[in-house]
């Protein structure tokens, strides 16, 4: 099991970083390699070069014009020490020379000639298997020249040119690395662009608005998987919705015949207490398949792009319920900041949302008090009561399917859940204000 809470890693970071150290590490194998092929066709000696000329340039005096010496400095007799093959015939530009160490015969000819030469690489003679170089150094008396050898099996060829040729891939590298490090993300993000797209449609997927699939169209073939997966999962879990839903809107309708009969037997039935309490119990009975039906339905999202008049509406709805409040003893008025305030929408759906309201303040506010339906300028419809009011801890609850505030309530449960959903269909918010003195329940378009 992986470890909970554990941060996913960047997609485009990965991609990014490991596609630059691929690149680099590339450019890094190519620069080796060209050393490793220089290493076989350059001189033996070129991992030498640098400390024979180094350690002959410190030793050359000046003190005897005319000649060339060489001092026995600490760095010229650890370098005899540690090659005791080596041999070398310094000269200058004048002539002057000196020699040290067992010059092979084939190179003793070339004695006279070495302060001709500036650079030169000497293998492949027939006679000897013996390779030298001649190589140019700076001195106190001028430039020298020296020939050496013996120092071929002394070492690494390919380290000694990696470091030599530094300038060469030290430019190359401080032009392709920004080039690489600002390139690859760029271009791993114009690859997961469209992925980055079908995540925004994934996040704009609403339950209600069945049919939204997600569009496999330029994804990556490695994501395409995951999109039809995610696809073929939504199916099947609108297919059950759907399954469900038809169970309840057949149920509610079903009920409708029973509930008609007995309602018709208990009208028969001789005028009394019983009768009345029959009655009443089935008219919540009828009232709960009534608002199980209207929270199936409207669980679809029917049309939302009506203009609807929020003051008409609600006045309407109050000129509607106005008996039923009266009746049960409340008194009911409408005011509205202006005179009309148009708003997409449902004009039924929304009707259906207020008039929930304002039942559900009948049926909670023990029969007192007004209920007031108000209209302002930016689109608030809000239903205020003067009843006990809801605890803090159940007004975010109210408005789940079948929660009711006390057990014994004789409501469904469904009314405010009927209208946090209408609410949810049209994009709008609705929030409540509850304390002692009484209940706002405001819907925001």
């Amino acid at each position: 099991m992986g470890t909970a809470g554990t941060a996913a890693s960047s997609l485009w970071w990965r991609l990014s970083w490991q596609l630059g150290l691929v690149i680099v590490g590339v450019i890094g194998a190519v620069i080796f390699g060209l050393c490793v092929w220089a290493a076989t066709i350059m001189s033996p000696n070129i991992a030498m070069e640098e400390t024979v000329a180094a350690a002959i340039a410190g030793a050359v005096t000046n003190e005897d014009v005319g000649r060339l010496e060489l001092q026995e400095t600490q760095e010229l007799i650890a370098l005899k020490d540690q090659n005791p093959a080596l041999w070398y015939i310094a000269a200058t530009v004048n002539g002057a020379s000196t020699s040290y160490g067992t010059v092979p015969g084939e190179y003793e000819g070339l004695a006279h000639l070495v302060s001709l030469f500036q650079d030169a690489d000497i293998r492949g003679a027939h006679l000897s298997s013996e390779a030298a170089t001649i190589d140019a150094v700076e001195t106190v008396v001028g430039e020298v020249r020296v020939l050496f050898g013996g120092v071929a099996d002394k070492g690494s060829p390919v380290l000694a040119l990696f470091a030599r040729a530094y300038p060469i891939y030290a430019s190359l590298l401080a032009v392709a690395l920004p080039a690489i490090f600002f390139a690859v993300p760029r271009i791993v993000s114009q690859a997961l662009v469209r992925v980055s797209e079908v995540a925004e449609r994934a996040a704009q997927i609403e339950p209600r608005r069945h049919g939204a699939r997600l569009p496999t169209d330029g994804i990556p073939k490695e994501v395409v998987p995951l999109v039809t997966a995610f696809n073929e999962a939504l199916d099947r879990l609108e297919g059950e919705a759907k399954k469900r839903q038809r169970f309840l809107i057949d149920a509610a309708h079903e009920l409708r015949t029973p509930i008609a009969i007995m309602q018709t037997r208990i009208d028969g039935m001789p005028e009394g207490p019983e009768r009345r309490r029959l009655l009443c119990d089935v008219a919540r009975l009828a009232d709960s398949a009534e608002q199980l039906l209207d929270f199936e339905r409207h669980d679809q999202v029917g049309e939302l792009n009506g203009t609807v008049d929020l003051v008409e509406m609600a006045r309407t709805v109050v000129a509607d319920i106005a008996p039923v409040a009266i009746a049960a003893g409340y008194q009911i008025s409408f005011c509205s900041e202006v005179g009309s305030l148009d708003r997409k929408g449902n004009a039924v759906a929304l009707a259906r949302a207020v008039s929930n309201l304002v039942r559900n303040a009948i049926d909670h506010c023990e029969g007192r008090g007004e209920i007031v339906v108000s209209v302002s300028g930016d689109g608030a419809i809000a239903v205020a009561d003067q009843g006990p009011g809801i605890p803090a801890e159940h007004q975010e609850l109210v408005f789940a399917p079948f929660y009711r505030v006390t057990p014994k309530s004789q409501g469904t449960g469904l009314g405010l859940s009927l209208v946090k959903q209408i609410v949810d269909n049209h994009h709008a918010r609705v929030f409540m204000k509850s304390d002692q003195q009484g209940t706002i329940v405001t819907i925001k378009l």
